[in-house]
C-alpha cells in the first residue's frame, strides 16, 4: 500500500524507489502484485511516467487516510516513553523559510533530534496530501477549506527601494506616482501585484507595472537592493536593510495591507504528534518574539 501511494505521489516508479530505498523493478513488481490481488488496474504506465486510473485515484485517497491513521496510532505511543521519530515535511515560501523558520530549526532539532526536517519551498499552494506534506505555511487569506489552519500572526508589508534607484529616478510621494516607476512583480499570484494604500481619503489600489518579474521573493529582494526598482515585501525581509540604509521605506504615512500567516495541515481525525509538536513550538516562539506581529 505504501509503495503504491509513493508511486502516485512521485509520478514514477524510479522516484518512488529512491524515496523508499528500493529498486525501481521491486517497486513495479509490488504494485503489479497489488493490482493482481485486487483485480483492478490501478496505474496507467508510459515510458516516462505513471498516472492513476479512476479506480487507482479512489484507492489512493483511501490508502492515504489509512496510512495517516497508522501513523496516528504510532504517534499515540509517544506518551509511553517514546520520542517523536521519522520525517517532518514542511512546505513554505522561500522568504518565510529563510528569514523566520530556518533560524528556529536548530533549537527545534535539539529538542527533537530523532525527527528529520525536510523543507519543500514553493511560491504557490500545493496539494498537501498528494505531495505527502505534513504542514505548510500559507501567506495571505486562506481559501482552501479542506485544510485545517492555525493563524500564527500577521506581517507588515513595506514598499521600498534602494537609495541608488531613488537618486536616479526620484522618490514617489503618492501611490499614484508608482505608475511612473519600475515596480518589481511576483508571478506566483497576481494579487501580489495589486498594492493597497489606505489614508483618510479611503483605500487606493495600484496595479503595479514593471520590466522585472520573478516567482522567487529572495531574487526580487536582491534585485531591489541592486537598484532594479521599487518592491513590496514583508517587514521580516526588509526591516534590517532599512535600518542599515540599504533600502528606503516609501509611503510611511499610508496604511499598507497586512499579510496573514497561517500554518495549515490536512484535516485528519487525529493530528500526527510530530505536527502538534511543531505547531506548539512555532506558536510559542512567534508569540514570545513577535506578539502576533511577525516582523
Amino acid at each position: 500500500m505504501q509503495v503504491f501511494v509513493e508511486s502516485v505521489r512521485r509520478g514514477s516508479f524510479s522516484a518512488a524507489a529512491r524515496h523508499l530505498n528500493l529498486s525501481p523493478s521491486a517497486v513495479s513488481k509490488l504494485v503489479s502484485r497489488l493490482e493482481t490481488r485486487l483485480g483492478v488496474r490501478l496505474l496507467n504506465r508510459s515510458t516516462r511516467a505513471i498516472s492513476p486510473t479512476e479506480g487507482g485515484r479512489c484507492y489512493f485517497e483511501r490508502c492515504v487516510d489509512i496510512l495517516a491513521e497508522v501513523e496516528s496510532a504510532e504517534d499515540s505511543l509517544i506518551g509511553f516513553g517514546h520520542v517523536p521519530v521519522g520525517t517532518l515535511r514542511i512546505n513554505s515560501t522561500p522568504g518565510f523559510a529563510k528569514h523566520l523558520l530556518l533560524p528556529l530549526m536548530p533549537e527545534f532539532q535539539r529538542l527533537y533530534p530523532r525527527l528529520t526536517v525536510e523543507f519543500q519551498l514553493t511560491g504557490q499552494a500545493i496539494d498537501l496530501i498528494a505531495e505527502d506534506v505534513d504542514l505548510a505555511i500559507r501567506l495571505g487569506k486562506l481559501k482552501d477549506t479542506s485544510l485545517v489552519g492555525l493563524k500564527l500572526g500577521e506581517s507588515r508589508r513595506i514598499v521600498c527601494a534602494s537609495p541608488n534607484y531613488l537618486k536616479e529616478h526620484g522618490e514617489p510621494r503618492f501611490p499614484s506616482d508608482l505608475e511612473e516607476h519600475n515596480c518589481l512583480r511576483l508571478s506566483t499570484n497576481e494579487a501580489f501585484n495589486r498594492w493597497s494604500f489606505g489614508s483618510a481619503r479611503g483605500i487606493e489600489v495600484i496595479e503595479v507595472k514593471g520590466n522585472f518579474v520573478t516567482d522567487n521573493v529572495d531574487l526580487l529582494h536582491e534585485y531591489m537592493q541592486l537598484g532594479g526598482g521599487i518592491g513590496r515585501l514583508s517587514a521580516f525581509m526588509v526591516s534590517r536593510d532599512i535600518e542599515r540604509g540599504q533600502l528606503v521605506q516609501l509611503f510611511p504615512e499610508f496604511k499598507i495591507e497586512r499579510q496573514q500567516i497561517h500554518a495549515v495541515y490536512p484535516h485528519r481525525k487525529h493530528m500526527p504528534m510530530k505536527v502538534k509538536i511543531l505547531l506548539d513550538f512555532l506558536t510559542s516562539r512567534f508569540s514570545s518574539s513577535f506578539g502576533g506581529d511577525i516582523g
